[in-house]
């Protein structure tokens, strides 16, 4: 009964994506139901960011089928899949450098959000500032992208995929190469995305981070799903703690 009051809004089924004779994802099964808080984890080289670049629509899978709010992606490209409601980050921060940091949430919020309203410019430019505020660069709004330190880019990216307003975000090591107290920082704003109904897939290697933002934790190894539970008992499971650390 709680799956049919509560149907995926992401379903991954069986999906496979090879590169020649390498198979990076092997019958893959995922599933993200609204609100969830998703760590999606595994060693370098394990298959996340391919399963990412499928759902997201950069690759398309051999097989296997992925659904979003109950409809099929595999004819969708990725703008496409933006607009019905799937965003994500990327590892490397790529906004506008000569554009501020206003106008850099100014373009998805006009082109690429999911509500097809027309808004005018001072509409946009006022719902940029709100997000601007909420992950708290609105003292930066007219300065340059370009001049941004590494974790206030990684704030502004945050916000540049809020502004196509999500239903499910997919988080790409947002955490990388940052400070203990920068991380806790992206952590508040991320965990603080379930209260606006969206959910999130984080991914990422600063376990700490994992640990404290999942309700749930996946595990890829070698292109194949290891583990999917709760945080403690997947980090306690013995094929899990041997991927990481060796026989």
């Amino acid at each position: 009964m709680a799956d049919v009051l509560n149907p995926p809004l992401l379903q991954v089924s069986g999906v496979t994506k090879r590169f020649g004779g390498f198979t990076a994802l092997e019958n893959i099964d995922l599933i993200v139901r609204p609100g969830d808080r998703l760590g999606l984890i595994g060693p370098n080289g394990s298959g996340k960011s391919t399963l990412v670049n499928c759902v997201a629509g950069t690759l398309r899978n051999d097989s296997g089928d992925i659904l979003f709010d109950g409809r099929n992606l595999a004819n969708e490209p990725p703008h496409r899949r933006i607009r019905l409601g799937l965003a994500r980050t990327f590892q490397i921060p790529r906004p506008f450098v000569s554009m501020s940091v206003l106008d850099n949430l100014c373009i998805p919020l006009e082109y690429a959000a999911r509500q097809h309203v027309k808004l005018g410019k001072s509409e946009i430019a006022d719902a940029a500032m709100h997000l601007l505020e909420q992950v708290g660069l609105a003292d930066k709004s007219h300065a340059l992208s370009r001049g941004l330190t590494q974790v206030d880019m990684r704030k502004l990216e945050l916000a540049r995929a809020m502004a196509a307003k999500p239903k499910l975000l997919i988080s790409d090591e947002a955490m990388a190469g940052l400070s203990a107290s920068e991380v806790d920082d992206i952590l508040v704003l991320v965990s603080g995305l379930k209260e606006q109904g969206v959910a999130v897939i984080m991914i990422e290697h600063v376990m700490r981070a994992v640990m404290k933002f999942s309700e749930r934790v996946a595990v890829l190894v070698a292109g194949r799903k290891i583990a999917d539970g709760d945080p403690q008992s997947v980090v306690g499971n013995d094929e899990v703690i041997k991927a990481y650390l060796g026989e």
